[in-house]
């Protein structure tokens, strides 16, 4: 049984007659789910996932007044619940469990208490933070507050945002793939070659997210994350290849050929979203034909690599 679903498992054997017993009044503000750091967060654990860092349980978020009135009373009861170790039920507070409060949750993936307000904030957050802020599954939230703020953490990205960090990866998948791959092999730079080769790998898998509209998981899990996307996903076998192929000079030209390919899906992509009209190669001119779009003059002055 993955976390997810075993997370839902326990809310309905326990969760659930806990809060209408105890808290019958507050049970309407009482968010329950789980989300946050974690492969079960994002469905990808397994048997080996639980050798570390695997605890049971379920989140329940409250807003601030809740917490006050309730937090500390709901945090004891949930210490209690039958499934939690005996040497965990003397702890003062939860990380990935447990009673959190929504701004603190929120907090700790974008550094806001909420959703951003402004383009620089949504720029500044990292996004294996954003989809760590929004994965995993809400089981409650008659409130609505806790599902509001993710909502617009998943969709609610400005477009400028999105071009602009578009436009960084697209010319680092450039002039790390394009350029500087094959001039570091050429020049016999062989461990610099694939330096050049992860950064592509990166910029690639970074911009075929923001294709999608969706935010890339941490380097562990991007290349499996891309299984569930809707484009270009066929390109995740080829970003592997070029990452764990043979580096003999056989290996060496098959790579930038590779890397070429999905440049080329990558620019089919890009004009099928009516983001660039050239028929150029090599990507960088894309990319500042990306940033062209970009209508907020304070994101329109920023380096093409900043994003």
């Amino acid at each position: 049984m993955q976390g997810l679903e075993e997370a839902r498992r326990l809310y309905e054997k326990y969760g659930v007659d806990m809060i209408d017993r105890l808290f019958p009044k507050w049970a309407g503000r009482i968010a329950v789910g789980l989300a946050g750091h974690g492969s079960e967060c994002f469905g990808f654990d397994d048997e080996l996932s639980r050798d570390h860092d695997f605890p049971e349980g379920f989140c329940l978020w409250l807003d601030d007044e809740t917490d006050r009135a309730i937090g500390v009373q709901l945090a004891r009861a949930y210490r209690s619940l039958p499934f939690r170790k005996a040497e965990d039920r003397s702890a003062l507070g939860e990380t990935s469990r447990g009673v959190r409060r929504i701004s603190d949750f929120y907090s700790r993936y974008t550094g806001l208490p909420g959703a951003p307000e402004k383009e620089l904030q949504w720029l500044a957050i990292p996004s294996h933070a954003l989809a760590e802020a929004t994965n995993g599954e809400v089981f409650r939230d008659d409130q609505g507050l806790f599902s509001s703020i993710r909502e617009t953490l998943l969709r609610g990205m400005p477009e400028d945002v999105r071009l602009k960090k578009l436009a960084a990866r697209v010319i680092t998948m450039a002039q790390a793939g394009q350029y500087n791959y094959p001039r570091c092999v050429r020049h016999g730079e062989y461990g610099a070659a694939m330096l050049a080769m992860t950064e592509f790998v990166n910029a690639a898998c970074g911009a075929i997210y923001l294709l999608n509209r969706r935010h890339m998981p941490y380097y562990k899990w991007q290349l499996r994350g891309m299984d569930g996307l809707e484009k270009l996903s066929s390109m995740k076998d080829a970003l592997e290849f070029l990452l764990t192929a043979e580096n003999d000079e056989h290996g060496r030209i098959l790579k930038s050929a590779v890397a070429e390919d999905i440049c080329a899906a990558v620019v089919k992509e890009l004009t099928a979203q009516h983001l660039t009209h050239g028929s150029w190669d090599y990507l960088e001119p894309h990319a500042f034909e990306i940033a062209s779009h970009i209508e907020s003059p304070q994101l329109r002055a920023m380096h093409i690599m900043e994003g």
